[in-house]
Protein backbone atom coordinates (compact mmCIF):
# COMPACT_ATOMS: atom_id res chain seq x y z
CA UNK A 1 0.00 0.00 0.00
CA UNK A 2 2.54 2.46 0.94
CA UNK A 3 4.38 1.79 -2.54
CA UNK A 4 1.42 2.36 -4.06
CA UNK A 5 0.44 5.77 -2.58
CA UNK A 6 4.34 6.79 -2.96
CA UNK A 7 4.29 6.04 -7.05
CA UNK A 8 0.86 7.82 -7.35
CA UNK A 9 2.16 11.16 -5.32
CA UNK A 10 5.34 11.23 -7.52
CA UNK A 11 3.26 10.83 -10.46
CA UNK A 12 1.03 13.13 -9.57
CA UNK A 13 3.78 15.82 -8.86
CA UNK A 14 4.71 15.53 -12.13
CA UNK A 15 1.59 15.91 -13.56
CA UNK A 16 0.98 19.20 -11.72
CA UNK A 17 4.36 20.14 -12.87
CA UNK A 18 2.96 19.79 -16.65
CA UNK A 19 0.08 21.49 -16.03
CA UNK A 20 1.79 24.36 -14.59
CA UNK A 21 3.98 24.54 -17.23
CA UNK A 22 1.79 24.08 -20.03
CA UNK A 23 -0.68 27.29 -18.58
CA UNK A 24 2.11 29.14 -17.88
CA UNK A 25 3.60 29.05 -20.93
CA UNK A 26 0.40 29.20 -22.78
CA UNK A 27 -0.47 32.70 -21.45
CA UNK A 28 2.85 34.28 -22.42
CA UNK A 29 1.16 33.15 -26.10
CA UNK A 30 -1.23 36.02 -26.09
CA UNK A 31 0.07 39.17 -27.58
CA UNK A 32 -1.64 41.33 -24.54
CA UNK A 33 0.54 42.51 -21.58
CA UNK A 34 -0.51 41.77 -18.24
CA UNK A 35 0.72 44.59 -16.59
CA UNK A 36 -1.50 46.62 -18.65
CA UNK A 37 -4.35 45.31 -16.51
CA UNK A 38 -2.72 46.04 -13.50
CA UNK A 39 -1.96 49.48 -14.84
CA UNK A 40 -5.35 50.70 -15.50
CA UNK A 41 -6.50 53.20 -18.01
CA UNK A 42 -4.29 56.39 -17.40
CA UNK A 43 -1.29 54.31 -18.06
CA UNK A 44 2.18 55.70 -18.44
CA UNK A 45 5.41 53.77 -19.38
CA UNK A 46 7.03 54.73 -16.12
CA UNK A 47 4.24 53.59 -14.20
CA UNK A 48 4.02 50.60 -16.83
CA UNK A 49 8.05 49.49 -16.35
CA UNK A 50 7.41 50.23 -12.03
CA UNK A 51 4.32 47.44 -12.37
CA UNK A 52 6.79 44.79 -14.56
CA UNK A 53 9.87 45.27 -12.11
CA UNK A 54 7.26 44.46 -9.03
CA UNK A 55 5.98 42.07 -10.53
CA UNK A 56 9.02 40.17 -12.03
CA UNK A 57 7.51 41.00 -15.61
CA UNK A 58 10.96 42.59 -16.35
CA UNK A 59 12.48 39.01 -16.35
CA UNK A 60 13.06 36.13 -18.74
CA UNK A 61 9.97 33.77 -18.86
CA UNK A 62 12.08 30.87 -17.66
CA UNK A 63 13.10 32.55 -15.08
CA UNK A 64 9.66 33.74 -14.20
CA UNK A 65 8.21 30.20 -14.30
CA UNK A 66 11.12 29.17 -11.70
CA UNK A 67 10.65 32.05 -9.60
CA UNK A 68 6.81 30.72 -9.58
CA UNK A 69 7.38 27.07 -8.65
CA UNK A 70 9.63 27.73 -5.71
CA UNK A 71 6.84 30.04 -4.52
CA UNK A 72 4.58 27.28 -4.27
CA UNK A 73 7.17 25.65 -1.66
CA UNK A 74 9.16 28.40 0.47
CA UNK A 75 6.95 31.35 -0.53
CA UNK A 76 7.85 34.81 -2.20
CA UNK A 77 8.76 38.59 -1.51
CA UNK A 78 6.16 41.29 -3.52
CA UNK A 79 5.69 44.75 -3.22
CA UNK A 80 3.35 44.28 -1.57
CA UNK A 81 4.46 41.84 0.68
CA UNK A 82 5.78 38.67 1.94
CA UNK A 83 3.92 35.51 0.11
CA UNK A 84 3.84 32.39 2.92
CA UNK A 85 4.04 29.26 0.80
CA UNK A 86 2.18 27.95 -1.10
CA UNK A 87 2.23 30.99 -3.12
CA UNK A 88 0.63 31.18 -6.09
CA UNK A 89 1.76 34.81 -6.75
CA UNK A 90 0.04 38.23 -6.62
CA UNK A 91 -2.99 38.89 -8.74
CA UNK A 92 -2.57 41.35 -11.62
CA UNK A 93 -5.70 43.32 -11.11
CA UNK A 94 -6.42 43.57 -7.28
CA UNK A 95 -3.05 43.16 -5.95
CA UNK A 96 -4.13 40.75 -3.52
CA UNK A 97 -2.30 37.14 -2.37
CA UNK A 98 -3.80 34.53 -4.92
CA UNK A 99 -4.10 31.78 -2.34
CA UNK A 100 -6.24 33.79 -0.32
CA UNK A 101 -8.20 34.53 -3.08
CA UNK A 102 -8.78 30.35 -3.66
CA UNK A 103 -9.16 29.89 0.08
CA UNK A 104 -12.24 32.38 0.29
CA UNK A 105 -13.97 31.43 -2.30
CA UNK A 106 -13.42 27.41 -1.96
CA UNK A 107 -16.00 26.96 1.10
CA UNK A 108 -18.88 27.05 -1.29
CA UNK A 109 -17.70 24.86 -4.31
CA UNK A 110 -17.08 22.33 -1.48
CA UNK A 111 -20.01 22.45 -0.27
CA UNK A 112 -21.87 22.39 -3.91
CA UNK A 113 -19.96 18.97 -4.48
CA UNK A 114 -20.33 17.53 -1.18
CA UNK A 115 -23.67 18.45 -1.44
CA UNK A 116 -23.99 17.18 -5.06
CA UNK A 117 -21.81 13.92 -3.82
CA UNK A 118 -24.47 12.76 -1.17
CA UNK A 119 -27.32 13.66 -3.34
CA UNK A 120 -26.63 11.45 -6.15
CA UNK A 121 -25.17 8.73 -4.71
CA UNK A 122 -27.98 8.58 -2.44
CA UNK A 123 -30.94 8.90 -5.29
CA UNK A 124 -29.10 7.11 -7.95
CA UNK A 125 -27.71 3.86 -6.03
CA UNK A 126 -30.65 3.87 -4.25
CA UNK A 127 -32.89 4.23 -7.48
CA UNK A 128 -30.67 1.60 -9.15
CA UNK A 129 -30.79 -1.08 -6.09
CA UNK A 130 -34.74 -0.56 -6.21
CA UNK A 131 -34.67 -1.22 -9.80
CA UNK A 132 -32.48 -4.22 -9.69
CA UNK A 133 -34.35 -5.61 -7.10
CA UNK A 134 -38.07 -5.21 -9.33
CA UNK A 135 -36.47 -6.16 -12.38
CA UNK A 136 -38.85 -6.47 -15.35
CA UNK A 137 -41.59 -4.35 -13.29
CA UNK A 138 -43.00 -1.25 -14.30
CA UNK A 139 -40.93 0.08 -11.10
CA UNK A 140 -37.75 -0.90 -12.97
CA UNK A 141 -38.80 0.45 -16.44
CA UNK A 142 -39.70 3.65 -14.90
CA UNK A 143 -36.40 4.36 -13.09
CA UNK A 144 -34.61 3.36 -16.42
CA UNK A 145 -36.30 5.24 -18.40
CA UNK A 146 -36.51 8.21 -16.17
CA UNK A 147 -32.12 8.02 -15.95
CA UNK A 148 -32.28 7.83 -19.53
CA UNK A 149 -34.32 11.35 -19.85
CA UNK A 150 -32.18 12.93 -17.00
CA UNK A 151 -28.85 12.07 -18.43
CA UNK A 152 -29.34 13.88 -21.71
CA UNK A 153 -29.78 17.17 -19.34
CA UNK A 154 -27.46 20.09 -19.00
CA UNK A 155 -26.63 22.18 -15.88
CA UNK A 156 -26.91 25.40 -18.20
CA UNK A 157 -30.43 24.17 -19.52
CA UNK A 158 -31.83 22.56 -16.67
CA UNK A 159 -30.55 26.00 -14.08
CA UNK A 160 -32.51 28.53 -15.78
CA UNK A 161 -35.80 25.85 -16.25
CA UNK A 162 -36.01 25.02 -12.61
CA UNK A 163 -35.14 29.09 -11.49
CA UNK A 164 -37.93 29.99 -13.20
CA UNK A 165 -40.93 27.09 -11.84
CA UNK A 166 -39.79 26.64 -8.51
CA UNK A 167 -38.37 30.40 -8.11
CA UNK A 168 -40.10 32.74 -10.16
CA UNK A 169 -43.37 31.13 -10.76
CA UNK A 170 -43.91 29.71 -7.42
CA UNK A 171 -42.06 30.78 -4.95
CA UNK A 172 -41.40 27.01 -3.44
CA UNK A 173 -38.30 27.39 -2.68
CA UNK A 174 -35.33 30.33 -2.08
CA UNK A 175 -33.14 31.38 -4.80
CA UNK A 176 -29.56 30.89 -4.81
CA UNK A 177 -27.35 32.58 -2.59
CA UNK A 178 -24.45 31.87 -0.56
CA UNK A 179 -24.82 32.01 3.46
CA UNK A 180 -22.16 30.90 5.39
CA UNK A 181 -23.08 26.94 7.33
CA UNK A 182 -21.75 29.02 10.66
CA UNK A 183 -24.16 32.06 10.14
CA UNK A 184 -27.42 29.93 9.82
CA UNK A 185 -27.81 26.42 9.20
CA UNK A 186 -31.21 26.15 7.37
CA UNK A 187 -29.72 29.22 5.34
CA UNK A 188 -26.86 27.54 3.72
CA UNK A 189 -29.21 24.34 3.00
CA UNK A 190 -32.35 26.52 1.24
CA UNK A 191 -29.32 28.50 -0.39
CA UNK A 192 -27.96 25.68 -1.98
CA UNK A 193 -30.82 23.28 -2.75
CA UNK A 194 -31.50 23.99 -5.98
CA UNK A 195 -27.51 23.83 -7.20
CA UNK A 196 -27.41 20.55 -5.34
CA UNK A 197 -30.39 19.23 -7.32
CA UNK A 198 -29.27 20.75 -10.52
CA UNK A 199 -25.82 19.54 -10.63
CA UNK A 200 -26.56 15.51 -9.22
CA UNK A 201 -29.69 15.28 -12.04
CA UNK A 202 -26.93 13.89 -14.35
CA UNK A 203 -24.90 11.94 -12.23
CA UNK A 204 -27.84 10.54 -10.62
CA UNK A 205 -29.01 9.16 -13.93
CA UNK A 206 -25.97 7.58 -14.48
CA UNK A 207 -25.44 5.80 -11.25
CA UNK A 208 -29.20 4.41 -11.70
CA UNK A 209 -28.15 2.51 -14.65
CA UNK A 210 -24.87 1.53 -13.38
CA UNK A 211 -26.16 0.56 -10.19
CA UNK A 212 -29.08 -1.24 -11.58
CA UNK A 213 -26.66 -3.44 -14.30
CA UNK A 214 -23.78 -4.08 -11.83
CA UNK A 215 -26.16 -5.61 -9.29
CA UNK A 216 -28.24 -7.74 -12.09
CA UNK A 217 -24.88 -8.81 -13.20
CA UNK A 218 -24.05 -9.60 -9.29
CA UNK A 219 -27.27 -11.06 -8.48
CA UNK A 220 -26.26 -13.92 -11.10
CA UNK A 221 -23.04 -14.57 -9.52
CA UNK A 222 -21.95 -18.61 -8.39
CA UNK A 223 -21.54 -17.23 -4.81
CA UNK A 224 -25.04 -15.28 -4.46
CA UNK A 225 -26.96 -18.23 -6.22
CA UNK A 226 -25.31 -20.55 -3.63
CA UNK A 227 -26.22 -18.27 -0.51
CA UNK A 228 -29.36 -19.15 -2.35
CA UNK A 229 -28.95 -22.60 -2.15
CA UNK A 230 -27.94 -22.84 1.25
CA UNK A 231 -31.59 -20.99 2.20
CA UNK A 232 -30.26 -17.85 2.77
CA UNK A 233 -33.23 -14.98 2.61
CA UNK A 234 -33.19 -12.75 -0.64
CA UNK A 235 -32.81 -9.98 1.37
CA UNK A 236 -29.69 -10.88 3.45
CA UNK A 237 -28.32 -12.21 -0.08
CA UNK A 238 -29.18 -8.99 -1.96
CA UNK A 239 -27.21 -6.87 0.94
CA UNK A 240 -24.52 -8.80 2.44
CA UNK A 241 -23.02 -10.42 -1.32
CA UNK A 242 -24.66 -8.66 -3.80
CA UNK A 243 -24.30 -5.49 -2.96
CA UNK A 244 -20.63 -5.25 -1.73
CA UNK A 245 -19.64 -6.85 -4.82
CA UNK A 246 -21.75 -4.17 -7.15
CA UNK A 247 -19.52 -1.12 -5.28
CA UNK A 248 -15.90 -1.90 -7.06
CA UNK A 249 -17.19 -0.84 -10.72
CA UNK A 250 -18.96 2.05 -9.21
CA UNK A 251 -16.21 3.27 -6.83
CA UNK A 252 -13.93 3.20 -10.02
CA UNK A 253 -16.55 4.97 -11.96
CA UNK A 254 -16.43 7.44 -9.22
CA UNK A 255 -12.96 8.00 -9.10
CA UNK A 256 -13.40 9.45 -12.96
CA UNK A 257 -16.18 11.31 -11.60
CA UNK A 258 -14.62 13.30 -9.02
CA UNK A 259 -13.06 15.81 -11.65
CA UNK A 260 -15.99 16.06 -13.32
CA UNK A 261 -17.94 16.85 -9.71
CA UNK A 262 -15.79 19.46 -9.24
CA UNK A 263 -16.50 20.74 -13.07
CA UNK A 264 -19.64 19.99 -12.73
CA UNK A 265 -19.67 22.90 -9.40
CA UNK A 266 -17.95 25.34 -11.13
CA UNK A 267 -20.64 25.53 -14.03
CA UNK A 268 -23.08 25.46 -11.07
CA UNK A 269 -21.56 28.38 -9.94
CA UNK A 270 -21.39 30.26 -13.43
CA UNK A 271 -24.96 29.34 -13.77
CA UNK A 272 -26.72 30.72 -10.74
CA UNK A 273 -24.17 33.46 -9.99
CA UNK A 274 -22.31 31.87 -7.13
CA UNK A 275 -18.70 33.26 -6.00
CA UNK A 276 -16.61 30.04 -5.96
CA UNK A 277 -14.20 28.84 -7.44
CA UNK A 278 -15.81 28.73 -10.94
CA UNK A 279 -16.59 32.22 -10.60
CA UNK A 280 -13.22 32.93 -9.82
CA UNK A 281 -11.39 31.14 -12.61
CA UNK A 282 -13.73 32.50 -15.26
CA UNK A 283 -13.31 36.02 -14.60
CA UNK A 284 -9.51 35.34 -14.04
CA UNK A 285 -9.67 34.38 -17.47
CA UNK A 286 -11.51 36.94 -18.78
CA UNK A 287 -8.75 39.48 -17.39
CA UNK A 288 -5.83 37.45 -18.57
CA UNK A 289 -4.96 37.33 -14.89
CA UNK A 290 -2.00 35.07 -15.10
CA UNK A 291 -1.72 34.47 -11.27
CA UNK A 292 -5.23 33.78 -10.77
CA UNK A 293 -5.82 31.47 -13.20
CA UNK A 294 -2.02 29.52 -12.58
CA UNK A 295 -3.49 28.91 -8.81
CA UNK A 296 -7.25 27.80 -9.55
CA UNK A 297 -5.34 25.64 -12.59
CA UNK A 298 -3.12 24.14 -10.25
CA UNK A 299 -5.21 24.10 -7.05
CA UNK A 300 -8.15 22.13 -9.05
CA UNK A 301 -5.81 19.45 -10.39
CA UNK A 302 -4.26 18.86 -7.07
CA UNK A 303 -7.68 18.12 -5.33
CA UNK A 304 -8.46 16.14 -8.77
CA UNK A 305 -5.83 13.56 -8.27
CA UNK A 306 -6.04 13.58 -4.42
CA UNK A 307 -9.41 12.01 -4.69
CA UNK A 308 -8.27 9.72 -7.39
CA UNK A 309 -5.30 8.45 -5.20
CA UNK A 310 -7.73 7.86 -2.51
CA UNK A 311 -10.73 6.43 -4.69
CA UNK A 312 -7.63 3.87 -5.90
CA UNK A 313 -6.80 3.08 -2.15
CA UNK A 314 -10.56 2.14 -0.81
CA UNK A 315 -10.25 -0.63 -3.66
CA UNK A 316 -8.05 -3.02 -0.68
CA UNK A 317 -10.73 -1.79 1.42
CA UNK A 318 -13.75 -2.55 0.05
CA UNK A 319 -12.85 -5.82 -2.10
CA UNK A 320 -9.84 -7.52 -0.20
CA UNK A 321 -8.81 -9.46 -3.60
CA UNK A 322 -7.66 -6.31 -4.99
CA UNK A 323 -3.86 -6.11 -4.16
CA UNK A 324 -2.27 -2.13 -5.03
CA UNK A 325 1.17 -3.45 -4.86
Amino acid sequence: MFQFLLRRTLGAVLILFLISAFTFFMFFAVPQDPALLACGKNCTPDALAVIHKNLGLDQPVVVQFWNYMVGIFAGRDFSVGHCDAPCFGVSFNNQQMVWDTIIDRLPLTISLSLGGLIVFLIVGLGAGMIAAWRKGTAVDKIFSGGSLVLSSMQIYFLGPVVLGIFVYSTGWLDKPKDVPITESLSGWFMGLLIPWLVMSVIFTANYTRMARSTMIEQLQEEHVRAARAKGMSGRYVFFRYAWRGSLIPIVTILGMDLGALFGGAMVTEITFGLAGIGRLAQQSVLDKDLPLTMGVMVFSAALILLFNIIVDALYAIIDPRVRLS
